[in-house]
């Protein structure tokens, strides 16, 4: 049953033990090196993020759900791509438990907890990690602003980035619906201006999916689109 349920309705009904046991259901299909490698990723995320809460459950599963997605709905089964869905709030939220390093520079701890990954993975999966995590921003100006200054100058470098970032953005926009409302207010007005330029880099020949994830993905940001519309001008 779990392999036919929407993501959101096994966290509700199951919550985060029944989206492990759906991540491990998909993790069936691939060698088994390739298994020990995924695990071995989920279970630094969830130690890494362990006390780590996004409003209603822990942080672990929009993790899993991103992950998930990447692998059942658009039908990517390239490793690296999985492991830095999984870690890929790991150097934006936690640098120094990643890097063993107590103090530094925002730049350093970066850096380091970048080259943990890339010893413990390989350079492929730190690379795609460094692609979707957020720079420090200037207190100077719009928080929001320079997010999605940055989200797209990063997607536009790296095709396989955005296969992430998608998946991230879907379980941030579509799942709107599934958070508090002072929350869902804070999403859409950050997440909203980004749809257009989503959809056209989803929409490019060099975004590394099938027309048939792309066509899923489109139809995943309508919907992000309507419920961002439904709070914000409804």
């Amino acid at each position: 049953m779990l392999l036919s349920m929407p993501l959101h309705a096994i966290t509700e009904v199951y919550g985060e033990a029944g989206l492990r046991d759906r991540f491990l259901m998909e993790l069936e299909q691939f060698p088994p090196g390739e298994q020990t490698q995924l695990t071995d990723a989920l279970d630094l995320a969830a130690k890494l993020h362990a006390d780590d809460r996004r409003v209603r459950e822990p942080y672990l599963n929009h993790l899993l759900r991103v992950a998930i997605r990447i692998i059942r709905y658009y039908r990517v089964h390239d490793v690296d791509v999985i492991v830095a869905a999984l870690l890929h709030d790991a150097v934006e939220d936690h640098p120094e438990e990643l890097s063993g390093l107590e103090q530094g520079s925002h730049t350093e701890l970066t850096e380091a907890a970048i080259a943990v990954l890339a010893l413990r993975y390989n350079s492929r999966v730190a690379e795609l990690v460094r692609s979707v995590t957020n720079p420090e921003y200037d207190p100077d100006r719009d928080r929001h602003e320079q997010y999605r200054e940055h989200v797209t100058a990063s997607l536009e470098r790296d095709p396989w980035a955005r296969v992430i970032k998608v998946s991230d953005f879907t379980d941030n926009g579509v799942g709107v619906v599934h958070t508090t409302p002072e929350k869902a207010l804070s999403s859409a007005t950050k997440y909203r201006p980004l749809v257009p330029k989503l959809r056209e880099l989803v929409g490019r020949p060099d975004t590394p999916l099938s027309i048939e994830a792309k066509d899923h993905i489109l139809d995943q940001l309508d919907l992000a689109e309507e419920r961002f519309a439904a709070i914000l001008d409804g």
